[in-house]
């Protein structure tokens, strides 16, 4: 999406809140392929790649919201934390809500949902 003009603002940040450079393209196309080859390896790869790639997501998403830097990115590095007026709140949550959201669904998937359908499955 950051490379139609329509979601970028003048700075070229993507919904005028972050810009996505070179490597962060690089590791979501990464954690793509990591996906689909673990759904076509086996049932057992696939829950580990949701309870890695969900708790390193998560992670990486509450800690851009705490501290205004990420850690996939290697932006706690590189900005250390940032303090609350260097960024506001609402930018904040807004930037970090996708992975929030999809490495919360990711852990949810691979610590508990994958044990009720493994479950299911062996005493079927």
């Amino acid at each position: 999406m950051g490379y139609i003009p329509a979601f970028n603002d003048a700075d070229g940040n993507l919904f005028g809140l972050f810009s996505l450079q070179w490597y962060d393209d690089l590791l979501h196309a990464f954690s793509g392929v990591w996906a689909l080859a673990a759904a076509f390896i086996s049932h057992r790869q696939a829950v580990f790649y949701f309870k890695l790639f969900g708790s390193v997501y998560l992670f990486d998403g509450v800690l851009g919201l705490i501290t205004g830097s990420g850690c996939l990115d290697a932006g706690i590095f590189i900005n250390g934390f940032r303090s609350l007026n260097d960024i506001e709140f609402p930018a904040r949550f807004f930037a970090n809500l996708p992975h929030i959201v999809i490495g919360g669904f990711a852990v949810y998937v691979g610590f508990w949902l994958a044990k009720r359908v493994h479950d299911h499955f062996a005493t079927a």
